[in-house]
């Protein structure tokens, strides 16, 4: 078993790049990932890392021992989800990644709930607003809000979000509430837009009579965290574009205000992406049936005012 421990190690350190990030994943020591893996290259009489002070990188025999370990840790992982199946007691890891303001929000709360209905499931949950790599950094499942263009992923609809063009009412007062999209642009208005490394998002995608197109806003300043974006606009920074649900408790009790209402952002998907093998996985199947109702019910919560006003005004 030990062996196989060692193999899970030196797999996660490969996906992760380095082995602070892997074992804080697999909840050990960075000295004892390390030990592990000098376990693992005396046991295969190879160094399987060239390491330098600022990167690790697999030599090319750890490059071909990964690609076969993975499998074999895939092959133990699918066994062990046939014998759950059959025995009606899902056990294991999901590894699950969300953005930031979403986690918060919809997914973080459920992840005990989802425990305590499944206390042989451990959860280990990763928020980010950055795009992760789901299939290197071996994700089981990943939440996310917009387009989802992989096709070596399967997706699971969750529900459509409709997106708001928000600012605050001195904002609107300072600087005159745009009347017109051209307004965004002509009059110069802070547009409060969400990029990090990889991003796509330097545009918003508003509806207009002649159907969707879209926009190149600028503003002063940008974040890689959505909620950052979201308290700069409730300060009077700037307009941010928001799905609707995120903001709803704001625009109801005044604190932000809903612009350019004629031509909205286009609507967003709320959805679930994972690799086409863990459909087989029975603890993935019920984490996915746990979270899209949980999703769908939350939303519509704070979309008719059930839910508690967002902290951080």
């Amino acid at each position: 078993m030990a062996y196989l421990d060692n193999i899970a190690v030196f797999v996660r350190v490969i996906e992760l790049g380095n082995l602070s990030a892997a074992g804080r994943d697999m909840r050990i020591s960075p000295a004892v990932t390390s030990n592990r893996i000098k376990e693992l290259e005396k046991h295969l009489g190879v160094r399987l890392f060239n390491r330098t002070t600022r990167q690790l990188m697999p030599t090319e025999h750890g490059s071909i021992f990964y690609s076969e370990a993975k499998q074999i840790l895939a092959a133990i992982a699918k066994a062990e989800a046939s014998i759950a199946n059959l025995s009606g007691q899902p056990r294991g890891t999901i590894r699950v990644t969300a953005p930031l303001g979403l986690g918060r929000r919809l997914i973080a709360s459920g992840i005990p709930e989802f425990h305590d209905l499944y206390p042989d499931i451990e959860v280990r949950l990763r928020l980010s607003d950055h795009t992760v790599d789901i299939l290197k950094e071996g994700i089981d499942v990943a939440f996310r809000l917009g387009d989802i263009e992989d096709s070596s992923l399967r997706l699971r609809g969750i529900m459509e979000c409709e997106r708001v063009l928000v600012a605050a009412p001195d904002y609107l007062e300072k600087r005159g509430e745009p009347a017109q999209i051209s307004d965004l642009i002509k009059k110069k208005h802070d547009c409060l837009m969400l990029r990090y490394p990889g991003s796509r998002e330097f545009y918003w995608t508003l509806q207009t009579p002649s159907g969707p197109q879209k926009f190149e806003f600028h503003g002063p300043y940008d974040s890689d965290d959505g909620d950052v974006l979201t308290q700069w606009a409730l300060a009077g920074r700037g307009i941010i574009n928001k799905p609707r649900f995120e903001v709803e408790a704001y625009l109801r009790d005044g604190h932000l205000r809903e612009i350019l209402t004629q031509t909205p952002p286009t609507p967003v998907q709320l959805a679930a992406v994972y690799p086409h093998k863990k459909l087989q996985d029975t603890k993935v199947r019920m984490l996915l049936d746990f979270m899209a109702e949980r999703c769908q019910r939350l939303i519509r919560e704070k979309l008719n005012g059930l839910a508690a006003t967002p902290t951080g005004k």
